[in-house]
């Protein structure tokens, strides 16, 4: 496969920067997801990559060779839009043959890879259909598939299942994890769902404003976020993020919000400590945090918080309980037995070792 090198890359339309210095190192077989919301920048990244888009300045690199100012076709690269881009009047083989026709590819090269890509996405019994023909799952696999045909050094996916149901994006997330994991192609993948860039990204680049906020593992930009941006975009529900202020005390130091109430930090090292009087935002995880039943700390948790339960919402497998704690909300992931109504008075233990804490003036994460 590849090795994408992209080297503070930028965009500007006029007065406007819609990227800021972007740099990422993609190694083989990687899957990036770029993630952020809707007017970050990730897509005008990606047409950058395939040369649908030219940077402003910086360079992009596709194993070594610099391919900033090489044309679209030249460069190796496949990309499956989120429109699908069939063409109306071909047949499924035709779509999927297309691009090697258009680069002269032997005839009985064409059939064989056509009929390779159609049994792996399980489209063999579809090759004579046309795309009115299809559903929105399966024009989404014939795209994936003229990409597949083509055989190129890097994958570009711009939000291929946005326009889908609940269902198919789901069935087809897996058919795209399934992909990368028998091809191990490296593949650069947009959207702004990040459910879809949890589940299926080897690596994370979350994006805002065209500023790349953090790179890493979806375990690290779930539970070791760079800031509270990255923490309350990524995750369902989102991070809780409370207002604290650090105070020094026996067994602590302890953490005050409003209302009167304080959990003490008995591992916090000396750096937490001489922060004292300083204003944190406390981070912590809908599914760190449990209830205290008859006076019992459940293990794993610490000392207990006294909230109040604002709204209950049962989803099936648990119950999301959104709760008060002295005029802050927050969000607690809860076992589907528990019983509770709006109004109840109850106590919250934290797993601190699962608690993040950021600088409140520059929202950053505290080493």
């Amino acid at each position: 496969m590849a090795r994408l090198h992209l080297d503070k890359v930028h965009k500007r339309y006029g007065n406007v920067t819609v990227l800021h210095d972007v740099s990422i190192d993609l190694e083989d077989g990687e899957f990036l997801v770029l993630v952020g919301p809707s007017g970050c920048g990730k897509s005008t990244l990606m047409n950058m990559i395939a040369g649908l888009d030219e940077p402003s300045g910086g360079r992009v690199s596709l194993d070594g060779r610099d391919i900033t100012d090489l044309a679209p076709a030249d460069r190796d690269i496949s990309m499956v839009f989120q429109s699908y881009a069939l063409y109306p009047n071909m047949t499924v083989e035709q779509n999927i043959a297309f691009p090697l026709r258009m680069r002269k590819v032997a005839r009985e090269e064409r059939t064989r890879r056509v009929r390779e890509v159609a049994s792996t996405l399980q489209l063999d019994h579809l090759l004579g259909r046309k795309p009115r023909q299809l559903s929105g799952g399966q024009r989404q696999r014939v795209a994936i598939g003229r990409a597949l045909a083509r055989e190129p050094r890097l994958y570009l996916f711009d939000e291929p299942l946005s326009n889908l149901d609940a269902q198919l994006r789901l069935d087809m997330r897996t058919e795209i994890k399934r992909l990368h994991q028998s091809l191990r192609a490296t593949i650069v993948y947009v959207t702004h769902d990040q459910i879809e860039a949890m589940t299926l990204a080897t690596r994370i680049a979350v994006l805002r404003d065209g500023v790349v906020q953090q790179i890493g593992t979806p375990h690290e930009v779930y539970h070791q976020p760079q800031n509270t941006f990255v923490a309350g975009f990524m995750g369902s529900p989102r991070m809780n993020l409370l207002r604290a202020t650090v105070s020094s005390g026996e067994g602590g130091p302890w953490l005050q919000f409003g209302g009167g109430a304080q959990l003490a930090l008995p591992c916090a090292d000396a750096a937490l400590r001489r922060r004292s009087s300083d204003e944190v935002i406390v981070g912590v995880r809908a599914e760190a945090i449990a209830l205290q039943r008859n006076g019992v700390v459940p293990l794993g948790r610490h000392a207990a918080l006294q909230a109040r339960v604002e709204v209950v919402e049962p989803t099936g497998a648990d119950i999301l309980a959104v709760l008060d704690i002295g005029g802050q909300e927050i969000t607690a992931r809860l076992d589907p037995e528990e019983t509770l109504h709006a109004g109840q008075i109850v106590a919250l233990c934290f797993d601190l070792g699962r608690v993040v804490l950021f600088d409140a003036r520059s929202q950053q994460r505290l080493a």
